[in-house]
């Protein structure tokens, strides 16, 4: 029994050792099972972990980049700017280096410049002995001076043109530019002082003249030459803009307009003229399309025939023109003495001096119709030479003009020839009978101070632009 019970003991013993290796056996499994688990847990919280690494390196690579696109886009619009502003630099240094270096004289362009002085010269010397014998009269009945008040005078202004005269034509023409926009303002405030009551000087129903005591100007003169000025420095800066009127037509157009109103009421309807033919004259010459030139001339004729017709002043004058025997004397008196006066002249005249018009029949013989006075004491003859003085200018201001080293030297060669021989062409014409009367005076010849000076610094520019011309 005891040996039995030792066998079940024993049994027993082996059975519960089986079981707790089996149990062990389990119990590593599960453990493996679980570390299994845990690794696999942690190789997924790895792999996600990574994975947030990677993303949030990707997207902190992506804005890094982004940073470094945009600070290279910046950085790119800076340079952009830099080489903007250093190129307008270089440019506007260009162009200054340019003005600072004087353009040299050719020996062309001093043959020019020989031709146009001596007319200039000749002119403006011819213009006193005609100032001398128109005027010795008037002096004395006008003024009860000496015979040579208005004589001497006018050499006082001639002296004053002719240093402007040499001044103009030895310096550089382009230092003008520097003065376009002050000089143009200059006499837009000086017209407009004309407007107010009691300071512009009141002459024969006009208002024209600014000064004290003798020392008088006219404002419109200066005008003439401050708009050339302007509008040639204008179309020279904006010179492949041409094809922009909004940029170049109108600009011009609007400045020409305002001059003329100011002008117009004074009134003076003869320096309208003037500005308007040299101002569509240089932007032809400048390049301006001719379609809307022609346009722009319709509508500036069409309306100086509308304020003509409109104005009692003007209304009267252009009847005086066109029918000068219905008042003899009155509004036609001037009209009808000084053709008595180019009939009398005949071919060789009847001699300096010995003007009968000047006596009190022909009003402003010394002014603006001197050139019945030159008809009647030279004759045909002088008169034709007078006029081919004027041919000699336009011939030698168009070679100019072609020839000049430059766009704002062509534009202001342009714009000197055209006045000059538009205001003679309209002066001649009035005095002939076939243009109303329009106040101009004769270039050069004609008594007047604001006339002739300005007139004369014109002409030194133009020379100083011929002195420069291209061979």
């Amino acid at each position: 029994m005891t040996t039995t019970r030792s066998g079940r003991n024993g049994r027993a013993t082996k059975s519960k050792a089986s079981r707790t290796r089996s149990l062990q056996r389990q119990a590593p499994a599960s453990t493996r099972k679980a570390s299994k688990g845990n690794t696999s847990n942690r190789k997924t919280s790895t792999r996600k972990t990574s994975n947030r690494t990677a993303s949030s390196g990707r997207a902190t690579t992506t804005t890094r980049t982004a940073e470094t696109g945009s600070g290279r886009a910046r950085s790119n619009r800076a340079a952009t700017r830099t080489a903007g502003r250093s190129s307008s630099k270089a440019a506007k240094g260009r162009r200054r280096s340019r003005r600072r270096t004087s353009l040299k004289v050719t020996e062309a362009g001093e043959r020019y410049a020989a031709f146009l002085t001596a007319t200039f010269v000749g002119l403006t010397l011819f213009g006193l002995v005609m100032v001398l014998s128109a005027s010795s009269v008037s002096s004395i009945h006008q003024y009860d001076e000496s015979p040579f008040f208005q004589f001497k005078r006018q050499v006082v202004w001639a002296g004053l043109g002719a240093v402007a005269f040499v001044v103009a034509s030895r310096i550089d023409y382009r230092l003008t530019r520097r003065f376009a926009g002050p000089l143009m303002l200059l006499s837009v405030v000086l017209l407009v002082l004309l407007l107010i009551p009691g300071v512009g000087i009141e002459r024969n129903y006009s208002t024209r003249w600014l000064g004290v005591g003798s020392f008088v100007i006219q404002p419109s003169e200066l005008a003439k030459l401050a708009m050339i000025v302007f509008i040639a420095d204008l179309l020279a800066r904006r010179e492949r803009r041409m094809d922009r009127p909004e940029l170049t037509v109108r600009p011009v157009m609007f400045i020409v307009y305002l001059c003329s109103a100011l002008i117009i009421l004074q009134p003076k309807l003869g320096t309208p003229v003037i500005l308007g033919s040299v101002a569509l004259i240089v932007l032809f010459v400048a390049g301006a399309k001719l379609k809307s030139l022609l346009l722009w001339a319709t509508v500036s004729v069409g309306s100086v025939a509308v304020l003509a017709l409109a104005t009692g002043y003007q209304k009267d004058r252009i009847d005086g023109w066109l029918n000068p025997w219905e008042s003899p004397q009155g509004i036609g008196l001037q009209a009808i003495q000084s053709q008595v006066g180019i009939a009398s002249g005949g071919l060789f005249g009847v001699g300096l001096g010995a003007s009968r018009a000047k006596w009190g029949f022909l009003p402003f013989a010394h002014t603006d119709f001197i050139f019945a006075i030159v008809a009647e004491e030279v004759g045909l003859i002088g008169a034709s030479a007078l006029i081919g003085a004027f041919v000699l200018i336009a011939w030698f201001g168009i070679k100019t003009a072609l020839a000049a080293p430059d766009r704002y030297g062509v534009l202001l060669a342009a714009g000197i020839t055209s006045w000059l021989l538009v205001q003679a062409f309209l002066n001649i014409g009035m005095v002939l009978g076939v243009l109303p009367i329009t106040g101009e005076a004769l270039p050069f010849v004609s008594a007047g101070g604001s006339s002739l000076v300005t007139t004369l610094a014109a002409a030194g520019l133009l020379t100083s632009v011929a002195r420069r011309a291209r061979a």
